[in-house]
């Protein structure tokens, strides 16, 4: 498994199932669009600020976030789709 360093979090991407139009057709995968949604599989040990004081990431292990489009670096391991992303990448956790 990965450990995440610093402000980092490994995220297990969560795929959509399968999208259909509103007309009933149904979206290839090679259109589809990329998830923005998945569970937070590890998180990193917080951002050190400049005074030297560590700042805990607020997401924790099994939380489930949206995060930015863009952001972050997508992995393979064992099959399954990750994306190591900073804290700032993070918009929002699902309660």
């Amino acid at each position: 498994m990965l450990k995440p360093l610093g402000d980092r979090i490994l995220v297990e991407i969560i795929e959509e199932n399968e999208q259909k139009t509103a007309g009933g057709l149904y979206v290839p995968d090679t259109a589809k669009e990329k998830s923005q949604r998945g569970r937070v599989v590890a998180v990193g040990s917080g951002k050190t600020l400049d005074n030297g004081t560590k700042v805990p990431v607020e997401v924790k292990s099994g939380d489930t976030v949206y995060f930015a489009k863009y952001g972050g670096t997508e992995v393979s391991l064992d099959g399954k789709n990750y994306s190591i992303l900073s804290e700032r990448d993070i918009l929002a956790i699902v309660e």
